[in-house]
């Protein structure tokens, strides 16, 4: 009697490789379109699709004759262009580029992964058919092999977001799992001689095949742009590299800090403009920082005698401001953790609370709620003002309207701070709240001309003089307030995520950037 040992194997293998493929996707395509609703929602869509005419096709397949021969054959081609990926998925990209950010996402997961995972749904029916041998056990059969096929998926699930990307990055998992489809073709090919050399294969393929993962593109150094760190950490793709004279964090494709590289000072004008909340206040006091990205603003404020403290979701992120962007443990006190979370969990006060936990391609949208502004409320001492900074495509934008409605919720007074120039130009606003007016002595901010001879010093009051000059207080007439239940931050970010990308792709050649 045969053993159907193998035939689960090759069921589990299929399976867990799915889930694999689909939360892989994300990391994949996240440092070009950022890891947002979108992404998931076209890679969903695409594993569903695919997996729906994969099942259709495999069991019309099973019943012309099933074949162990034939099951090796899906293995393998679902193997091989998974593995292809790895090259193919630059050209694939920047093929798509021009369809816009909905439309792009969707024809690059279709491009990438749908053949692969159609092949891949073709393998429970067929092995359905290969196991029953006789009518009366069909339904045990199915039952067996898609709960064996959903437990794998489940396994491949969690490890591959809780360790797989971490610890092998991207382009050795995707040669990890077209090895694991190769060893279950063969598994397949020896079955249908009877042999038992399919184990040995199994073993050896996958050994030969993550030995060609780590030949494949993971870095590539180029000249003027030197990348000078890459890391799948659990939360995001992160890259550091130096371009001309600056330094550069992106975090899943988004400029998130920019600094000097010789002095260390940040370059990015709204960095600069946060300095502006601390002139409100009679003495230094203690600031929570929500986003800890490079640590520039977390500098600005210890440097001037503030107590800081930061919070970070991403430990790789807190190393990273450390190890390449001078940040001090005597800067800040960084506290690995979701920001509303350790609001949470906290019962200390703060003078000052900054949100800058917000980039391009996803606004989490739990940190924009009037519920998060509540909990922020009440975690800052009496007179304590609140700052948010985000990017918009124009100061009016639906987002930092609806974004000042919400604030307004709970506080007294909203002032918004543009840093972009024209009006309608893509760019960041920082927005302060409190209960007190939100005045300063406009002498404190210093006359650029007074700067003239420090270049760096000039441009930081030129920056600082040109947004409170220009500050104004949002209209919200209209604009929705932002809860837990209704947020369509996710929609609104689409066009800003789009414009911002293609400024940063079209700036650095994004395609020398490996990824």
């Amino acid at each position: 009697m045969r053993s159907h040992f193998p035939l689960y194997a090759i069921v589990s293998i299929s399976g867990a490789v799915v889930l694999v493929i689909e939360i892989a996707g994300t990391r994949v395509l996240g440092p070009f379109y950022g890891v947002s609703l979108f992404l998931w929602s076209a890679l969903i869509t695409v594993t569903l699709a695919a997996l729906s005419i994969g099942y259709a096709v495999g069991g019309r397949w099973a019943d012309r004759g099933p074949r162990y021969g034939r099951l090796g054959m899906v293995l393998g081609l679902a193997g091989l262009w998974i593995l292809a990926t790895i090259w193919i998925k630059r050209p694939v990209i920047a093929a798509v580029e021009p369809l816009g950010l909905r439309a792009a996402v969707l024809a690059a997961a279709t491009l990438l992964f749908f053949p692969p995972l159609a092949l891949l749904g073709m393998v429970s029916p067929y092995a359905i058919r290969l196991r029953a041998e006789h009518i009366g056990e069909v339904g045990r059969t199915a039952g067996n092999i898609y709960a064996v096929g959903t437990v794998a998926s489940v396994v491949g699930a969690l490890a591959t977001g809780f360790y797989l990307i971490p610890v092998l990055g991207i382009n050795r998992l995707i040669a990890c799992c077209a090895a694991a489809l190769l060893a279950a073709a063969f598994i397949a090919f020896r079955g249908e001689r009877g042999g038992r050399g399919a184990m040995v294969w199994a073993v050896l393929l996958p050994v030969g095949m993550g030995w060609l993962g780590t030949k494949a593109p993971v870095q590539r150094v180029g000249q003027p742009m030197e990348l000078m760190w890459m890391q799948q950490s659990p939360y995001a793709d992160l890259r550091v590299f130096d371009w001309e004279d600056s330094r550069y964090l992106l975090i899943d494709g988004g400029t998130h800090t920019i600094v000097d590289r010789l002095t260390g000072n940040t370059v990015f004008p709204y960095a600069m403009v946060l300095d502006i909340p601390r002139h409100m206040f009679d003495a230094p006091g203690v600031m929570l920082l929500i986003g800890l990205g490079g640590g520039s603003v977390a500098q600005n404020y210890y440097r001037q005698g503030w107590r800081v403290e930061s919070v970070e979701i991403d430990p790789a992120v807190a190393e990273i401001a450390e190890q390449f962007f001078a940040l001090s443990p005597d800067s800040a006190r960084v506290t690995v953790m979701d920001g509303r979370r350790f609001l949470m969990n906290t019962d200390r006060m703060y003078d000052l609370i900054i949100i800058d936990a917000f980039g391009s391609g996803a606004i989490p949208f739990h940190m924009v709620t009037q519920e998060m502004f509540n909990l922020v409320k009440s975690r800052l001492s009496p007179g304590g003002v609140l700052a948010v900074n985000t990017e918009t495509r124009e100061w009016t934008d639906i987002l930092m309207r609806s974004l000042s409605a919400t604030v307004a919720t709970q506080f007294d007074n909203v002032v918004a701070l543009p840093t972009a120039e024209p009006p309608n130009t893509l760019g960041n606003v920082v927005l302060l709240a409190s209960d007190r007016p939100l005045d300063i002595d406009e002498d404190a901010l210093g006359s650029p001309y007074e700067y003239l001879p420090y270049p760096y010093r000039h441009w930081v009051v030129v920056e600082r003089n040109h947004a409170w000059a220009n500050r104004f207080v949002p209209d919200t007439r209209g604009a929705p307030v932002l809860t837990d239940d209704r947020n369509p931050v996710s929609l609104w970010s689409e066009g800003i995520n789009w414009e911002a990308r293609n400024g940063i792709h079209s700036a650095f050649a994004w395609h020398r950037l490996t990824y």
